[in-house]
C-alpha cells in the first residue's frame, strides 16, 4: 500500500538488522525500538501513540517471551505486529445495521476528504452485499456536489434523492430528512447522507453537520479522513468526535504516496474504529477495514485472506470447474484463456494483489515496472484472431499471424510470445489437472516431487572413461569394451582410498578408430 510504503521499508531494516543475531541484549531491543520509534515519526505518527506503541514493545521485548523463544528476531516481529494491529483498532468493527429498516449512514469530513466518491463506493459495495441504498444529496454548499453524487450514484447503479440544485441552493437538514421519508416510502433499506464539508473546522460546519445529525437520527455517523493530510487528521478528528460525534472512520486515499502514518492514530486518539478503508479512484477500490491485515501489510507479511477473497468475489466456481475440466481433457483453448484473463482483471490492480503476497516489498522495482496494460494488449491480439484460430493454434501460420498483429496493433512477435506462453500455461495445468508436478520454464522440474512413493528408480550410469587425457580416456574406453578393468577400476577394488596398494593393469592398445580421433584432436 503506498501510504505506508516508506514505513514498511524502514521497519523491515530495522528487522532484517535483527535476525542475524542469535540472542537479543537489552542494547539490541533499544536500538530497535529507536529505530521504530523514528520511523514511525517519520510517517507523521501522533507522538502520544508512537510513545505508547514503543514503551509496550520495549516492555514485551525485555519480557521472558522473548528471552526464551527459540528465534527472539520472530517474536520482536510478532509484538510489533500485535501492538500494531492494536493501534490501528484492535479488532475489524462491521456496520451496524437497523433493526427497522432503512439504516442510516451519514458521512462527515473535511471538504476534499473523498465523502461524495467515497459515498457512491459504499453505495455499491452494500448492493454487492445484497442491500438497496439511497444517496441522498445533502450537500448544497460546493459547487456541482449534487451533480457529481448523481454522476456517482449512476455509475454505481443507485438511486439518488435530490430535490434542490445546491451551488448554495436549499435547506441541507431538510433535503437529508426528506430523503430518509423517501426511502421509507420507497422501500430502501440503507440511506446515505452526503454532508457538506470545509475546508477547515468551523463553528458553521459543526452546526449544519449536528443539525443534521439531530434530524435525522443516523445509526452510523462516519468520519471520512483523507490519509494524507499528516498530523491534522488528529485534530479534525478530535474536532468532529467534540462537535458532532462519529461511530466509526473511513480512510480514504490509501492508494497516495503521502506518508500517511497519521491514520494510525486515528482510531487510538478517538477512541472509534476504522471501519472502511478506499484505497484507489474506481468505485470497486473500497474494502473493509481489517486491522490485523493492515499490520501485516505494512510489516510485509502479506495479505492473503483480502486476496483470497477478492478472487473468491470476482472468479466464478461453476466456470472455474469446466477450466479444470478442460485442462485436464486437453481441450482448452485461447477462448478459455482470455476469458481467465478478463475474470483476472476483474479483480482490480494486479500491483495490488501482488502487493498482498508476503515479502512484495523486496519485488518493488518489479511492481513498478509491472505494465498493466498487458492483458488488454493480449486481449486484443486473442480478438483478432478467428474462431477456429482461437480453438485450434496450430492453424496460425506465417500469414495469419502477420493478419493478427495488424488487427490487433501489434507485431507477430507480440503474436509468437502470446502463442507460445498459451501453449506453456496450457501444457503446465495439463500436469497440474492429472496429478503430476509442472516443469516450470527456465526452472525445470521441482526437487524432489513428481514421485507416488520412495525414490525412483535411478537410471544406471553410463559407463566410460572420465579422463582428461585423450590418449588415456581412448585407452581406458577400449579397456572397458573388451571387459578389462581400468588402472581407476582397480584402484577402486584393490587399493586404498589414497591409491595405495593397488595393482596395474596394462592398458589394452587402441583401436585404428581411436587413434585416428585421438590424431585429429592433436592437430
Amino acid at each position: 500500500m503506498a501510504t505506508f510504503g516508506t514505513l514498511s521499508d524502514r521497519l523491515a531494516d530495522t528487522f532484517k538488522n535483527l535476525r542475524t543475531k542469535g540472542k537479543l541484549s537489552a542494547a539490541d531491543v533499544d536500538g530497535t525500538v529507536r529505530e521504530i520509534r523514528r520511523a514511525l515519526l517519520d510517517a507523521d505518527v501522533a507522538l502520544d501513540v508512537v510513545k505508547e506503541f514503543t514503551g509496550k514493545v520495549r516492555e514485551r521485548a525485555l519480557g521472558d517471551e522473548v528471552n526464551k523463544a527459540l528465534n527472539p528476531a520472530q517474536q520482536v516481529v510478532q509484538i510489533v505486529n500485535e501492538e500494531l494491529v492494536q493501534i490501528l483498532g484492535g479488532q475489524q468493527r462491521r456496520l451496524e445495521f437497523a433493526k427497522k429498516p432503512p439504516t442510516v449512514i451519514m458521512l462527515a469530513g473535511l471538504q476534499g476528504a473523498g465523502k461524495t466518491t467515497l459515498a457512491g463506493k459504499l453505495a455499491k459495495w452494500l448492493v454487492k452485499d445484497g442491500h438497496t441504498p439511497l444517496l441522498v444529496a445533502s450537500d448544497l454548499q460546493r459547487p456541482n456536489a449534487v451533480t457529481q453524487l448523481q454522476v456517482v450514484g449512476e455509475q454505481a447503479g443507485v438511486p439518488v434523492f435530490a430535490p434542490e440544485p445546491g451551488n448554495g441552493v436549499g435547506n441541507p437538514v431538510k433535503v437529508a430528512k426528506d430523503g430518509v421519508k423517501f426511502a421509507v416510502q420507497k422501500q430502501y433499506d440503507t440511506v446515505i447522507v452526503d454532508t457538506a464539508g470545509r475546508l477547515g473546522v468551523d463553528a458553521e460546519l459543526m452546526k449544519q453537520a449536528g443539525d443534521i445529525r439531530k434530524a435525522i437520527d443516523p445509526d452510523e455517523v462516519l468520519f471520512v479522513i483523507d490519509a494524507m493530510i499528516g498530523q491534522d487528521a488528529v485534530a479534525t478528528a478530535k474536532a468532529f468526535q467534540d462537535g458532532v460525534d462519529f461511530t466509526g472512520v473511513v480512510l480514504s486515499k490509501l492508494d497516495g504516496d503521502a506518508r500517511g502514518g497519521a491514520a494510525l492514530s486515528v482510531a487510538s486518539v478517538t477512541g472509534r474504529p476504522i471501519i472502511f478503508a478506499s484505497t484507489g479512484e474506481g468505485l470497486d477500490d473500497f474494502e473493509p477495514f481489517h486491522p490485523d491485515r493492515m499490520a501485516s501489510r505494512i510489516l510485509d507479511l502479506g495479505d492473503i485472506l483480502t486476496l483470497i477473497e477478492q478472487a473468491q468475489g470476482a472468479f466464478d466456481e461453476e466456470e472455474a470447474r469446466k477450466v479444470a475440466e478442460k485442462f485436464a481433457t486437453d481441450t482448452f483453448t485461447l477462448d478459455d484463456f482470455l476469458s481467465q484473463m478478463q475474470q483476472l482483471r476483474n479483480m482490480g490492480s494486479i500491483k495490488k494483489m501482488m502487493g498482498m503476497l508476503p515479502g512484495a516489498g523486496a519485488m518493488k522495482q518489479q511492481l513498478d515496472n509491472f505494465d498493466e496494460k498487458e492483458i488488454v494488449r493480449t486481449e486484443a491480439i486473442i480478438q483478432s484472431m478467428t474462431k477456429k484460430e482461437r480453438v485450434n493454434p496450430k492453424l496460425l501460420n506465417g500469414s495469419r499471424r502477420l493478419r493478427i498483429a495488424r488487427g490487433s496493433g501489434m507485431t507477430v512477435t507480440d503474436v509468437n510470445q502470446l502463442v507460445m506462453r498459451f501453449e506453456q500455461a496450457a501444457k503446465m495445468m495439463k500436469t497440474v489437472a492429472k496429478g503430476g508436478v509442472p516443469n516450470v520454464p527456465g526452472m525445470g522440474p521441482i526437487p524432489g516431487a513428481g514421485f507416488t512413493g520412495g525414490r525412483g528408480k535411478q537410471q544406471p550410469k553410463k559407463k566410460g572413461s572420465k579422463s582428461g587425457n585423450p590418449a588415456k580416456r581412448a585407452a581406458e574406453n577400449a579397456a572397458i569394451a573388451s571387459g578389462e578393468k581400468t588402472a581407476t577400476d582397480a584402484a577402486a577394488s584393490g587399493g586404498s582410498g589414497f591409491g595405495l596398494g593397488g595393482g596395474k593393469t596394462p592398458a589394452a592398445a587402441p583401436t585404428a578408430e581411436e587413434m585416428a580421433a585421438l590424431t585429429k584432436f592433436l592437430r
